[in-house]
């Protein structure tokens, strides 16, 4: 079986050897590349990586800019690196599709986990059947979702979060509990990274939007309407 391959985006080259090290340990193939054209370069030329660790702060194209341009043809999972942790930063990755949003400086332990947690659940995702409720289908062998047979496009978390509100219909559902199982970790933050990826979430799905019911003080319960 071949390894599972991970492009490391960082102009900081001590920054992606420790990431490097650290992920060969764990068997990856790394590819790195030193800026946005770079990495874009080795995007289109290598058709199976499987998920990119993106640094914002980068000369020539940044992390922001390389991210709307692999998102126009792509839903591989994206980690973005940061030196920054402000709200709206955050906030900016969420809107652009990003999947993990890590502020430096980080353990790489950490990092490495996290990498797992997301190729994890791609792995189970591709693994199983069709899910239909109330018109939305999900297909996740194909990891794709279609609302009244119209396909829509939901980034790699989007995707992990309706599939786990579809799998737990009628259950009322923290946030903690849903951090934990889409995200696969023990997150400690805020409740806005699931409120933001909700906002966006309800957005793509339209009128259907409304089956995701907020649960005030709680966290969410997905119901399809009779």
């Amino acid at each position: 079986m071949d390894k599972v391959k991970i492009l490391v985006v960082d102009d900081e080259s001590r920054m992606r050897k420790l990431v490097r090290d650290f992920l060969e340990r764990e068997g990856y193939t790394v590819l790195e590349a030193g800026d946005g054209m770079e990495a874009m370069e080795i995007f289109y030329e290598e058709k199976d990586i499987a998920l990119i660790i993106l640094d914002v702060m980068m000369p020539r194209m940044d992390g922001w800019q390389t991210c709307r341009e692999i998102r126009e043809s792509s839903q591989v999972p994206i980690i973005m690196l940061t030196a920054r942790s402000e709200e709206h930063d955050e906030l900016q990755g969420f809107n652009l599709g990003v999947d993990e949003y890590i502020s430096k400086p980080f353990s790489p332990k950490i990092l490495v986990a996290r990498v797992g947690a997301i190729l994890r659940r791609a792995h189970a995702i591709g693994s199983e059947e069709e899910l239909d409720a109330g018109g939305i289908v999900i297909d996740k062998a194909a990891h794709q979702v279609r609302i009244d047979g119209k396909e829509i496009e939901l980034s790699f978390k989007e995707f992990e979060l309706l599939t786990y509100f579809v799998e737990n219909q009628g259950i009322a559902l923290s946030r903690e509990k849903i951090l934990n199982n889409v995200w696969d970790y023990d997150y400690f933050g805020d409740a806005r990274t699931i409120d933001t990826h909700v906002k966006k979430l309800r957005s793509k799905l339209g009128e259907k939007g409304n089956y995701i019911k907020t649960i005030w003080g709680m966290g969410y319960k997905f119901e399809v309407e009779a």
